[in-house]
Order: structure tokens, then sequence, then C-alpha cells
């Protein structure tokens, strides 16, 4: 099993979310279980724009992996400022760096989420799944 970020938020559809203490721009990513499920990563895209708005819980794009492809939901509501253009190059790096190179884009929020998961709450839904 991988390691779980005690900094980190998470999601139920495996996203993680960093930065929620600064009240500004958050990054967000796949978790590393959610890579390991999904095998090795060949495609990345996030849809949305740099500039666009996206609500908590919208697809904003997929993975797409050897196995399977699965959607990438917004964790928050905000604007999309920055798109990791790394992981579109080597998607690979969503499975070998989750929580590091292979975030997948940045949104400035426009309020903090309630309905994020600690790190305890995420190894417990998670350990639940095996």
């Amino acid at each position: 099993m991988s390691t779980i970020p005690d900094d980190l938020s998470y999601t139920k559809e495996h996203e993680w979310v960093a930065g929620i203490e600064d009240g500004l721009t958050v990054t967000v990513g796949i978790t590393a279980y959610a890579a390991e499920q999904l095998g090795d990563v060949v495609y990345v895209e996030v849809h949305p724009e740099v500039g666009a708005t996206v609500t908590a819980g919208d697809a904003v794009g997929e993975v797409e992996s050897t196995k399977s492809v699965s959607d990438i939901f917004a964790p928050v509501s905000g604007e999309i400022v920055e798109i990791n253009a790394a992981v579109a190059d080597e998607p690979a790096l969503v499975s070998s760096d989750p929580y590091g190179e292979g975030w997948l884009f940045r949104v400035r929020v426009e309020e903090e989420p309630d309905d994020l998961l600690s790190a305890a709450e995420y190894t417990a839904l998670t350990s639940g799944e095996s």
C-alpha cells in the first residue's frame, strides 16, 4: 500500500489537494492509491483552460492507463490558474511521483471545501477497498 501524506486533503474520488491552509491557490493531483489501481498511465488530459471556472464535483479531465480510463473531478470550486504541461508530455509522472511532479492543475479557490478527507479518513477509505 502506498504512503498517504498527512499534510494533504483528499476526496472520495481519489484526488488530493495541497495548500488549503493558504486559502488562495491549491494544487490538485490523483493519489498514489488511484495511480496504483490504474496501472501504467499513458495519457492525461485536463479539459478546462487556464482562466476557466470549475465547480467542485465537476469532471475536469481524464487519466488513461493500460487498464482503463478514469475521470478527474474538481475537488474545489474556483478558477484554473495553471495546468501541469509536464504530465501531458510525460503521463507516467502521475504514477511515478503522484504527490510531486505528477500534480495535475492549480485552482484559485472561492471558498474552502468542507467535504475533504484527512489522511486518516482517506486511509480508512482505501483500506476498505483493497
